[in-house]
């Protein structure tokens, strides 16, 4: 072990919580490498973070884990408890950041001796608070755009004035851009300060560098002072696009030796200059005509790039950071003088590109452009040998339905013009399209803004397209156009689309051109990607594959003992961390049983694309085609497609007609499960109840089926994930509009219409079975009644509210349907219960959303169970009372709304969380208490606000409300509200609606002002008025930072529990350790 100047026995690590738009799965990846990096010290390490379902949060990996919020007050009494000798900060995003900043201002780190490792606070508040930043940059002479921080409307409006519009707000302290936009005038400028200041005590006012380059450097230094950059990076959109809404490549590639050369010298410099030990991004605006430059941001702490750049070049920023935090310097990490040494950066001779998937359809109201405050959910990051090929392949990669760059259909543009000059999530199609209509490069570089260097490429992938097009059939193509087809980054699917004739049966042609290909000899080859820093540089398979016509890099065996598993691709709204989770899982429980382990993934967030997590890891596509290309080479004893979501799951019957091994559940099942007409009929065989339901042949069906059901009903489409265009209709106008959206997504398989129940529990069963016999469950209920999607709802385990007969026929149905289909493997079905009534809405044949959650609350790893099952390996059969514990969990929902302008912030069955936490407690008020805590509810001191919708909501709120009543809360409702509650002994006093006159307390008005702790409002009916005026109160919660529930259920169990508990000071500091039978 080095000579260290700080040795420490305890550390405490602070993690990011649930994922939220601006900060997701790369700081999963992040703080479990430092927490690896700290466990090879010998180091106790003591984690905080109430995301369940990250790897991070498993066993192994920190000695105790606290699934507590990440809030002061919680950190200081884990402080008091464990008694720890340092602290890391920079592994938990802006999250982590600031509570550890609020400590360190507030005394409370010195009063308990705890060190902050690594970079400094002082340094770190030198970045985050914009004018110490100026100040410090103004002592070197480096430039930062003309800007004034104002804490004041008055200060704001008159700096505007000085500066001169176009004018670009910023707030200070907040996370991905919150709050920051470009106004073109004084009114736009006025409208977003207000909202920018209640998220924010201090917001930037500067100068806009729209139109410049964007250019990131990850920089690393140590404590010798031996500084230098690890990674360049290049936005492909130009500045105010946030970088975490464009298009990045790396390394640069529009920039000359001179330019780079410049940047990097002065990253360098800035680093030297604030303090930093560790690791570092910079981010410059730079204009390649005059070679200006501006220092727009340092983030001093590792961010979403600081991930990417070490998926980038192999060189893991966050297990080196982690060492130089501890005193180590960068010759004693990895060996000198060889490749894997951190002492030098590495060089590529590949590029890599990154796009980031939005969701923006999921929300009604939002607006699809995007711009400096970020909105995406994920990314991903292709690997390839030109950058034509790295963005087909990426476009396919994040999963909207896209086969690349060209070669989409059902792309129109009403206007391409502002497409172009406007941009939104659809920009890059919007080029495709262009050129087709016969745009030159300078009039799309005078509209976008984008490097000439980037369209130049763009127009070769499309001129190519043409060439394709040109041949009458698939056989024609000569196998040398098929190679160069291939290096600009065509699929196979893309090659049948342009010289195929016919548009019948896609994936039969594009087998076709496989087959050619194969004949043709046009194979890819294997490229291997060096890391630094690791123990066996020889066994760090981190691949990628690319068509340069030369040999692999690694060597195949055919017979090997090895299995592949399919990872989970982007992450996106309904499916996250929890997929990683159980991806990692399977992996490691394959790599015990002695397998040879193989990885499909190309998400950089993730910890299962991490270098050491597998034996091999192909950094590529999960299409069919790559898949196969994966399978030809390594011939495995068979592939796992049930731990990583819906995308291998949809690849299940294709692999099949390939005579792939499938392990586990047969793919003839998983048709059966998941096609909704096979489902249905099986269940009807079998007796056991389900919703009435009718598939979607004619209109006229369908309205007598609604005529004998009744309105509302349920829309749904097969084989999709987090109900993507399901919706629930409330008369015939939306019937007529979902189905035609149902009928768009799901071209293939029959959309389904179902009898909708209202006022009904929801019921979760997570299982494994092994050749149709359950092996170990979980049950837990949704506190909310059905109607919120499975991935919204609040989920309680064990459950505390349902019958004992309602859970002894769950058992028994979920039996039956496991031997029906012989299942080995995962498996989740989702229950609807009313009295005793039990109906079955739904099962899929592969882990769900809750696994995670309910495997560590029950200390129970079902992945490792059902991997074992898949492999045939023996495991451990739990005896009867292991589903009986003392403790609960509670699993709460990250809504991210406030950075999705106009979305109305409501539940609906289509899922619109972007993230998720569980704690466990010992009664199930203090475990949703914390739980409501962790995702940002604060207990209200005084003022609560309810509107409470339809009767039976009234009623489910009467009881709350007296508790509120009694323990001395003002409740302030809108009339009808007010007047119910006052028949029933409540006072409160009476707020108007919004479109209500000038006379009395308008609701906006108090709004703006702060006059309430929480905001209870539950939509009622469907009418306009009702709408809007609901919709008003929502949006303007959200935008005014004030707690917002909508549902009657969640808003009576968070009132009981707040009055029950009186105070977060009530909540037990206990590790998830110290939960034993």
């Amino acid at each position: 072990m080095a000579n260290l100047t700080n040795s420490k026995k305890k550390v405490v690590v602070l993690g990011s919580g649930a994922r939220k738009i601006g900060q997701a799965g790369e700081f999963d990846y992040s703080g479990s490498q430092a927490l690896k990096a700290m466990r090879e010290e010998g180091i106790q390490t003591v984690l905080i973070n109430p995301n369940i379902a990250t790897i991070q949060t498993s066993e192994g990996i920190a000695d105790s884990v606290y699934f507590l919020p990440v809030t002061p007050h919680f950190v200081e009494e884990i402080i008091k408890k464990e008694q720890p000798d340092g602290i890391l900060l920079a592994f938990g995003g802006q999250t982590a950041l600031n509570c550890g900043t609020e400590l360190y201002q507030n005394g409370i780190l010195q009063k308990y001796g705890v060190e902050v490792l690594g970079t400094s606070v002082e340094a770190i508040m030198a970045t985050e608070d914009r004018d110490l930043f100026v100040k410090k940059l103004n002592e070197i002479d480096v430039k930062t755009p003309i800007s004034q921080a104002v804490e004041s409307m008055e200060d704001a409006i008159a700096a505007a004035r000085k500066i001169g519009f176009p004018i670009m707000v910023r707030s200070a302290y907040a996370l991905g851009g919150l709050g920051s936009g470009i106004c073109r005038n004084e009114e736009e400028f006025v409208t977003l300060c207000e909202s920018s200041f209640a998220y924010s005590k201090q917001i930037l006012v500067e100068e806009s560098l729209k139109g410049w380059k964007e250019i990131e450097f990850e920089v690393i230094r140590d404590r010798n002072d031996h500084c230098f950059t690890v990674a360049s990076m290049e936005n492909f959109d130009p500045l105010g696009i946030h970088t975490g809404e464009s298009i990045v490549v790396a390394p640069t590639c529009s920039l000359d030796e001179g330019e780079l050369k410049m940047l990097q010298e002065l990253s360098v410099k800035i680093i030297r200059h604030i303090g930093i030990v560790g690791e570092c991004n910079v981010q410059y605006a730079f204009n390649s005509d005059t070679d200006d430059y501006r220092v727009i941001e340092v983030n001093a702490r590792l961010s979403r790039s600081s991930a990417l750049a070490s998926k980038a070049t192999g060189y893991p920023l966050a297990f080196v950071a982690a060492k130089l935090a501890l005193g180590y310097t960068l010759d004693q990490i990895g060996e000198m003088d060889t490749p894997n040494s951190a002492y030098k950066a590495p060089e590529l001779d590949y590029l890599i590109c990154k796009i980031p998937r939005w969701d923006l359809t999921k929300f009604a109201g939002v607006s699809r452009q995007i711009g400096s405050s970020m909105k995406s959910v994920g990314e991903i990051m292709s690997i390839g040998k030109s950058f034509e090929e790295v963005i087909q392949k990426g476009l396919r990669m994040i999963g909207q339905g896209m086969h690349g760059f060209v070669g989409n259909e059902n792309q129109h543009f009403d206007d391409l013009d502002k497409e172009l000059s406007n941009p939104t999530d659809l920009r890059v199609f919007a080029i495709a399209e262009a050129f087709k209509q016969g745009y030159t490069i300078e009039r799309l570089f005078e509209l976008t803004k984008i490097s000439t260097w980037f369209l130049e490429k763009l127009k070769n992938i499309y001129d190519y397209s043409i060439v394709l097009g040109s041949f009458n059939s698939i056989e024609e193509i000569p196998a040398e156009v098929l190679l160069k087809a291939k290096q600009l980054g065509f699929s196979d699917f893309q090659i049948a689309r342009f010289a195929g004739k016919t548009r019948e049966n896609m994936h039969k042609q594009a087998l076709a051109v496989r087959s050619i290909r194969k004949k043709n000899n046009v194979l890819p080859t294997v490229k291997r990607i060096n890391t630094v820093a690791s123990e066996h540089p020889e066994l760090t398979n981190y691949l990628y594959m690319t068509y340069d016509g030369q040999d692999h890099d690694i060597p195949f065996f055919k017979n090997e003992k090895s299995v592949v598993v399919l990872g989970s691709g982007a992450y996106r709204i309904g499916s996250s961390v929890e997929f990683d989770w159980c991806s990692v899982n399977a992996i490691q429980t394959a790599r015990k049983l002695g397998y040879k382990s193989i990885m499909v993934n190309y998400n950089p967030e993730t910890v299962s694309t991490d270098y050491d997590m597998c034996d091999r890891l192909y950094f590529d596509e999960l299409s069919f085609e790559r898949v196969m290309d994966v399978l030809d080479l390594e011939t495995p004893r068979g592939v796992i497609v049930s731990v990583g979501g819906q995308i291998p799951n949809n690849l299940a019957m294709k692999l099949y007609h390939q005579d792939i091994p499938v392990l586990g559940t047969s793919p003839l099942s998983i048709d059966r499960a998941e096609n909704r007409h096979k489902f249905s009929s099986m269940l009807d065989q079998l007796g056991i109840d389900q919703p009435a339901w009718k598939e979607l042949t004619d209109m006229k069906d369908i309205y007598e089926f609604v005529d004998k059901v009744g309105y509302p009903v349920l829309v749904r489409p097969s084989y999709v994930l987090s109900g993507a265009a399901m919706n629930v209709c409330h008369n015939q106008d939306q019937l007529e509009k979902f189905l035609a959206a149902a009928a768009e997504v799901s071209k293939e398989y029959p959309v389904v219409v179902s009898q909708f129940l209202q006022n009904a529990k929801e019921i979760e069963f997570d299982a494994v079975a092994k050749d149709g016999e359950v092996v170990e469950y979980a049950i837990s209920e949704h506190i909310e009644f059905a109607g919120v999607h499975s991935g919204d709802a609040t989920l309680v385990f064990p459950p505390q509210k349902i019958y004992f007969e309602t859970a002894r026929r769950i058992k028994k149905i979920s039996r039956k349907i496991a031997k029906e289909l012989n299942i080995s493997g995962p498996f989740n079905i989702q229950y609807l219960a009313k009295n005793n009534d039990v109906k079955v809405i739904e099962c899929n044949l592969r882990a769900s959303r809750s696994f995670p959650f309910v495997s560590k609350v029950l200390k129970r790893n079902f992945i490792e169970t059902a991997t074992r099952i898949m492999l045939d390996a023996p495991y451990n059969k739990p005896d009867n009372n292991a589903f009986d514990i003392d403790w609960i969990g509670v699993k709460a929902s990250q809504f991210s709304f406030s950075r999705l302008h106009n979305a109305d912030p409501v539940l609906s069955v289509d899922m619109s969380s972007t993230g998720e936490v569980g704690c466990i407690g010992d009664d199930f008020n203090e475990a949703l208490l914390t739980s409501m805590i962790s995702v940002g509810y604060s207990i209200p001191e005084k003022n609560i606000m309810v509107s409470s919708g339809d009767a039976k909501s009234k009623v489910d709120l009467l009881e709350p409300c007296k508790v509120l009543q009694k323990y001395g809360y003002n409740i302030f409702a809108t009339k009808g509200t007010q007047r119910f509650l006052g028949e029933h002994g409540i006072e409160a006093t009476i707020v108007d609606w919004p479109d209500e006159g000038e006379v009395g307390l308008n609701v906006m008005d108090m709004i703006s002002k702060h006059g309430f702790d929480l905001i209870v409002n539950i939509p009622k009916n469907h009418t306009h008025r009702e709408l809007t005026n609901g919709y008003k109160i929502r949006r303007a919660a959200i935008d005014h930072n004030i707690p917002l529930i909508t549902n009657a259920r969640l808003a009576s169990a968070f009132i009981s529990a707040c009055c029950e508990l009186k105070g977060e000071k009530n909540i037990q500091i206990k590790s998830w350790q110290e939960y034993k039978m």
